[in-house]
């Protein structure tokens, strides 16, 4: 019961890490608030959590992190129904196409930025004007071992993840004495849909990324992501702030 009478919003809520998340933040007390575009799998969620019998709770909100009113809606939604934001998992994310720079279209870069890092910032924005009152709230974001490193995607992703952990650091830094923490996941290979995300695959940059495929030790589960996260939303980890954390079974100790 590490959160609970926790409100906990997590976006991407509907498949992979974010289910995970969500599921194991119900499980450990919390009243979860899952975000995604995918009505239907938001409500399976909430009702397999249900029948789980656990302590905390999913509620559904469909909506797209890409659209402002959206993001700024579930965060309303949040405060009007339950009193308070306790807790944001910034997950939703998309792939690029494995494009080196000289090939990024500017709808490719567009679209990777404006869910991978526009979307954080909005959230996070929106968020801190519900924790700066009550000087208490933590940011988990999912960032990505290819914001650690140059070539585990294409350009755009990299610099996406690149950013977000710059966003993460410069919050947890910049509030740090007013009650919140702010810290990034950087995942490695893991086992989700985010593949079905990539289209139009560019091959010398695909072939560039897989060269380095064979240091990884092995794929983690969406399970793994989820304990990090629920570390890090914790009070185990008040002292743990604008930092990331490697989950990538040493993948990126080579």
């Amino acid at each position: 019961m590490k959160l609970i009478d926790q409100v906990a919003l997590v976006t991407g809520a509907s498949s992979g890490m974010g289910h995970a998340i969500a599921k194991l933040f119900a499980a450990e007390g919390a009243t979860v608030i899952a975000f995604a575009r995918r009505q239907e799998r938001l409500e399976e969620l909430a009702a397999e959590t249900e029948a789980q019998g656990v302590t905390g709770k999913i509620v559904p909100f469909t909506g797209d992190v890409s659209k402002q009113e959206d993001t700024d809606a579930v965060i309303a939604f949040a405060v009007k129904e339950f009193g308070k934001l306790d807790i944001v998992v910034n997950n939703a994310g998309v792939m690029d196409n494995m494009s080196p720079a000289g090939d990024v279209t500017d709808e490719m870069w567009d679209r990777v930025i404006e869910i991978n890092l526009t979307a954080v910032m909005r959230i996070t924005r929106r968020a801190l004007a519900e924790f700066l009152p009550r000087e208490k709230g933590v940011f988990v974001n999912i960032a990505s071992v290819g914001g650690l490193n140059g070539s585990r995607a294409g350009a755009a992703y990299t610099a996406s993840k690149f950013a977000c952990v710059g966003l993460t650091k410069n919050v947890g830094f910049m509030y740090a004495k007013q009650g919140i923490r702010a810290n990034a996941i950087c995942p490695g290979s893991i086992e989700t849909e985010i593949a079905t995300s990539m289209g139009n695959v560019n091959p010398a940059g695909a072939q560039i990324v897989m060269g380095g495929l064979n240091l990884n030790p092995r794929d983690g589960a969406a399970s793994e992501i989820a304990a990090a996260a629920l570390f890090l939303a914790s009070d185990d980890a008040s002292f743990v702030n604008g930092t990331t954390l490697s989950v990538d079974g040493g993948w990126t100790a080579y």
